[in-house]
């Protein structure tokens, strides 16, 4: 249950960013509502997974998914570019969540 709750608040994390992004620096409305809310629920679901693990490894996860969710969305949605130095820096933030899933004993799989 606790990584559906880390799931939820990565999701939710991205769409504030991307509602943040949208909003124009706060200028259009729904766009900063939409961030608000999303960040509020994201901070909720990530208060939620903090009961069943480590902060440190819930802060990884969440802002490395994140990262490279908002990476992808800026780049198809945004037509924000990523030079090759960006997208290693990417392929190094998953192999860092692989090594924390796979690895650490830190956290229950």
């Amino acid at each position: 249950m606790h990584y559906l709750f880390l799931l939820v608040a990565v999701v939710m994390e991205t769409v504030g960013t991307t509602a943040l992004q949208a909003s124009s620096q706060f200028t259009r409305l729904w766009p900063t509502l939409l961030a608000i809310v999303a960040y509020a629920g994201s901070f909720y679901f990530l208060g939620m997974t903090l009961k069943f693990m480590p902060v440190g490894i819930v802060y990884a996860l969440w802002s490395g998914l994140g990262i490279v969710l908002i990476a992808i969305i800026g780049f198809i949605g945004f037509g924000q570019r990523l030079d090759a130095a960006a997208i290693a820096g990417l392929i190094m933030i998953i192999a860092g969540i692989i090594v924390i899933q796979v690895f650490s004993n830190t956290t229950s799989h």
